[in-house]
């Protein structure tokens, strides 16, 4: 291993001007006017797994966009490793509060500026430049690799399941390795044993066929605005606890060992709530910070739109409204059974006096393995020689829902092998990553390779 650790060490400098380039493409997959784009980067993507070494290189087609695969087979006898991640980003509105463009690839103090770094392209690129310096190096892999890289993750990968479902023979193997999260902090390494899944719903609400003179008709009619924002506050209580009538009858409990292993880890809640500027944390009642954002349910109103939102006045009564929401879940909740409850808590709730829709949007299941088997301890172990410390294990609020799918459909454990950290803005303006957290996953994840070709 040493000769492949000296080859990354002496090319970090490439390695960014490389991501740099990556970067550059704005494969936003939720806006249509970028499609062109997206299809740029993952013909960028197979591009670079062919420069790694990658054998049988190829973009699939979907009826979305096309996967980018790639293998190494020539380890027989040792496990095979099925990488997963993706190279579409999201929206990068409000682009006013980026200090710099967000498909410039700016470095500012160490840290590498752009849509698309922490999540998840910088992350993709540390795991074929790991392939690339072990085959550089030695010729070979210590072990057995199938790329397995979509578009399609942020508008919640609508096709990857039926892709997944008729490409089973493909796509075998012995474990799913993904970097797509955050460590727990800066210079405390993680491994994440457990993800929260999801229900993302749109409400809309019609109180008349057009806006209305409010004060022509105000007294007269419902306010969908108004109305909306009355069922909005039924849906949890002071405590923070969501009333939808059988929400929490699944969820499983936390374990009493668990709990006191979290509240080992170093979590600092003061510098926390500075950190995100909030005056007080708040949350379900019962449950400390670190137990309501990993292992708690939640449901959140994530944008509102209703009647005049410009400058100045405007006395309308709107005609209506709409919220959209979303719940995670933990284990053993399921999204079908949660979207039936809310949606069922919805229409009870609504008066006559409007018309309500429901409209399931995405959703995935939640996740959760156990960090004592064989291939979580090949991760530790990995990320140890990359980082120089022992990672502890969390569980992560996010959702991936390819997990839970990988489990059902290939029968695979999977490790997250993420390096972001909390703060690196992903989904938000600033995106950044840290380029000695990159330059160190790069190292752990050849390490990475080397460990679980042990476990067989």
């Amino acid at each position: 291993m040493n000769q492949v650790v000296d080859f990354i060490n002496v090319n970090r400098d490439r390695y960014v001007d490389e991501l740099k380039q990556y970067l550059a493409i704005p494969s936003i997959s939720a806006l249509p006017q970028h499609a062109a784009d997206v299809r740029r980067a993952a013909e960028w993507t197979g591009e670079a797994l062919k420069t790694a070494g990658l054998q049988n290189v190829r973009l699939i087609e979907t009826p979305g966009n096309p996967v980018v695969y790639g293998d190494w087979l020539n380890a027989p006898g040792k496990p095979t490793i099925l990488f997963y991640g993706h190279y579409d980003v999201q929206p990068v509105d409000p682009v006013e509060l980026w200090t710099s463009p967000p498909f410039e690839a700016t470095v500012r103090d160490g840290e590498i500026y752009a849509r698309g770094s922490a999540d998840d392209k910088g992350q993709v690129f540390m795991h074929i430049k790991a392939v690339e310096a072990h085959l550089k190096q030695t010729g070979s892999l210590p072990l057995n690799i199938k790329f397995f890289i979509e578009g399609e993750e942020e508008v919640g990968s609508v096709h990857l399941d039926d892709f997944v479902r008729s490409h089973k023979q493909e796509l075998a193997a012995d474990v799913v390795v993904i970097s797509d999260s955050p460590m727990f902090d800066r210079g405390i390494p993680s491994i994440c044993y457990g993800l929260r899944g999801l229900v993302y719903c749109q409400i809309d609400l019609r109180g008349t066929k057009s806006d209305l003179h409010s004060g022509s008709f105000g007294g007269a009619v419902a306010n969908p605005a108004m109305v909306l924002a009355q069922m909005l506050a039924q849906m949890k209580d002071r405590g923070g606890r969501i009333k939808v009538p059988g929400f929490y009858d699944a969820v499983r409990p936390l374990r009493d060992e668990e709990r006191a292993e979290w509240k080992r880890l170093p979590f600092n809640e003061t510098r926390y709530r500075k950190e995100l500027g909030a005056p007080k944390l708040f949350g379900e009642s019962g449950y400390t910070t670190l137990e309501r954002t990993w292992a708690r349910p939640t449901l959140e109103v994530n944008g509102l739109l209703a009647g005049f939102t410009g400058e100045g006045a405007k006395t309308v009564i709107p005609a209506v409204s709409m919220a959209k929401v979303s719940m995670r879940l933990v284990p053993d909740q399921d999204p079908d059974t949660i979207a039936k409850l809310f949606e069922d808590y919805v229409r009870k709730i609504t008066p006559k006096t409007v018309e309500v829709k429901v409209t399931r949007m995405h959703g995935g299941k939640p996740w959760m393995t156990e960090f004592d088997n064989p291939f979580v301890k090949a991760a530790g172990r990995a990320i140890e020689k990359g980082f120089g410390k022992t990672p502890v294990f969390n569980r992560e609020g996010g959702s991936i829902p390819v997990v839970a799918t990988f489990q059902e459909l290939l029968n695979l454990p999977s490790v997250l092998f993420g390096v972001g950290l909390p703060d690196e803005n992903a989904h938000a303006p600033n995106e950044k990553l840290d380029l000695g957290n990159f330059h160190g996953g790069i190292v752990a994840s050849a390490y990475l390779y080397d460990e679980i070709a042990r476990t067989k």
